[in-house]
C-alpha cells in the first residue's frame, strides 16, 4: 500500500516547476499535491509527518526562484475549487487562498467593491500576499484585513485577527501556517470608478515594470525611503547580463528570463549586484524573492 493511499486529491511524481512559476524556472518536485478541500490537506500533512518528509506550499510561484536540481520534498498546491471561492458577506470578503489576485480585482470591480485595486497586476494568490504582505502604488494588503483563517502546525484551525498578526514590510506572522482564507474589508463604490483606477494602475505598471519576459516580480525589498530600482540603475547595472538572466532594461529591481535562464544564472547575477550596490553605495539590499533549493 502506498503512503499516499486515501488521498481525495491529486498526486504526481517528478513534476517540473518551472511550469508553476513566473520565472519559468525549476526542476522536478519529488511530490506535487493538489488536495481536494481542507481535511484532505489535513490528512496529507499527517501523512507527510509520518514518512517525516518535507514540504512546501506553492501559490502562482511568483517571488521564488527554484533550484534547477529540483526539490526533495512534496509541494503543495491548493488550486481546488475548495481553495479559490469568494464570497461576499455585508462589508467583508470571504476569499480562499488560492485565488487568484487578478481574479480577486475582477470579482470586486464587478460587484462594485472597492479596496484592492492596487493589486491589480501583483501574479500571485491570495495566501502568498498575504504571507508575504503584498502591495503597491502605497497599499499593502494588510490595510485591507479583518481576519486569516489557517491551519496550524498540529493541523489544527485557527482563525487570526489582524492585531494578532505581525504584518510588516513584505512580511507577516503567517509564514508558520498554512493560510486557509481571509476574510477583505470592503466599500462600495460605483464600478465605473473602480474599473477606471485599475485601468490607470495597469498603464502606470506597463509603463514602469517588464511584463515581456518571465520573472518573478522585484527581486530586493526597498530600503527605508529608498527604492532598489533607482539604486541599482544608479550602478548602472541595467542589462546587465549572466547567461539567459538579466537585470531588466526598464526596471533595475527585475531580474528577467531571456532565454532558458537557470537558477544558478539568476542567483549569480542577484550576488553580482548587491556586491556593486554594497560597494558603491554601502546599502545591503535584502532579497525579496524566496530562494527554494
Amino acid at each position: 500500500m502506498t503512503w499516499y493511499q486515501g488521498l481525495k486529491g491529486k498526486i504526481r511524481f517528478s513534476v517540473p516547476l518551472k511550469s508553476y512559476t513566473t520565472f519559468r524556472i525549476g526542476g522536478p518536485a519529488k511530490y506535487f499535491i493538489e488536495p481536494r478541500d481542507t481535511e484532505d490537506l489535513r490528512s496529507i500533512l499527517g501523512l507527510l509527518k509520518k514518512k517525516k518528509l518535507a514540504f512546501l506550499v506553492i501559490g502562482s510561484g511568483s517571488n521564488i526562484l527554484v533550484s534547477d536540481a529540483g526539490l526533495n520534498c512534496a509541494v503543495i498546491k491548493l488550486s481546488s475549487p475548495h481553495f479559490s471561492k469568494i464570497l461576499v458577506r455585508g462589508d467583508f470578503l470571504e476569499a480562499g487562498s488560492g485565488v487568484l489576485l487578478s481574479r480577486l480585482v475582477l470579482f470586486c470591480q464587478e460587484k462594485g467593491l472597492s479596496a484592492i485595486e492596487s493589486l491589480v497586476g501583483i501574479p500571485g494568490t491570495l495566501g502568498g500576499a498575504l504571507a508575504m504582505n503584498a502591495g503597491a502604488w502605497g497599499m499593502n494588503i494588510s490595510s485591507v484585513v479583518d481576519s486569516v483563517t489557517v491551519l496550524d502546525a498540529k493541523l489544527r484551525i485557527k482563525t487570526l485577527s489582524k492585531k494578532d498578526i505581525k504584518f510588516d514590510y513584505r512580511k507577516s506572522g503567517l509564514s508558520k501556517y498554512i493560510i486557509l482564507s481571509a476574510h477583505l474589508r470592503v466599500v462600495k463604490e460605483s464600478k465605473r470608478a473602480i474599473r477606471n483606477r485599475i485601468l490607470e494602475l495597469m498603464q502606470l505598471r506597463k509603463q514602469s515594470q517588464d511584463l515581456s519576459y518571465p520573472s518573478a516580480g522585484c527581486i530586493f525589498k526597498n530600503p527605508p525611503a529608498d527604492s532598489a530600482g533607482r539604486i541599482i540603475e544608479d550602478c548602472g547595472l541595467k542589462g546587465l547580463r549572466v547567461g539567459g538572466a538579466s537585470v531588466s532594461l526598464k526596471h533595475a529591481n527585475f531580474i528577467i528570463n531571456l532565454n532558458r535562464a537557470s537558477s544558478r544564472d539568476v542567483l549569480k547575477l542577484i550576488t553580482f549586484v548587491r556586491k556593486k550596490v554594497k560597494a558603491k553605495s554601502n546599502i545591503n539590499l535584502k532579497p525579496e524573492i524566496k530562494i527554494w533549493d
